[in-house]
């Protein structure tokens, strides 16, 4: 039997759907670090920024496709979105974005403690504690989706096209 990628994910247990409790449990937790950064004053496409980011550094495809399409309802610009990825090299991010994507990166690989010590500088000059505290836990929380979606497989569907569009 040929071991192709279908095949490998075809025996991958999907772990949201094998322990709903837990998955449940994480939806939840997802739900009050909305509020908690909507509380803190950090605006949807922020956290979406830090969801992409986090995801990008993780390599979740699901995750990057999901909260891609959330970064653009949020009113993200495809523009900023193209080079989030290299966003040290632009202009296009406030200092506040700075901050909070440094501080986020720091988050996702915390065994980095000197990157995690200048991070977390960074953030206290033009971060609030509530501030801070938020883009840690939407940082936390997205990590655990991206390793929820990365071990579990969960495929990016295409998005039909339309007819007549550029690609339809």
């Amino acid at each position: 039997m040929s071991d192709t990628t279908a095949d490998r994910t075809s025996r991958r247990v999907f772990i949201d759907k094998q322990s709903p409790k837990a998955y449940h449990a994480l939806v939840e937790t997802a739900d009050a670090v909305r509020t908690v950064a909507a509380e803190a004053g950090l605006d949807r496409s922020l956290v979406e920024l830090i969801n992409l980011r986090v995801s990008q550094l993780n390599g979740c495809a699901y995750c990057l496709d999901v909260h891609t399409k959330a970064a653009l309802r949020a009113g993200e610009t495809t523009q900023r979105l193209g080079v989030l990825a290299a966003w040290r090299d632009t202009e296009l991010f406030t200092e506040r974005e700075r901050a909070a994507l440094t501080l986020a990166e720091a988050t996702t690989d915390p065994a980095d403690a000197i990157a995690q010590e200048s991070a977390y500088e960074t953030a206290r000059q033009v971060l609030d504690d509530d501030e801070i505290s938020a883009v840690i836990w939407v940082a936390i929380t997205i990590n655990a989706f991206n390793r929820v979606s990365i071990l579990s497989k969960h495929r990016v569907r295409a998005i039909p096209l339309i007819p007549g569009s550029p690609r339809g």
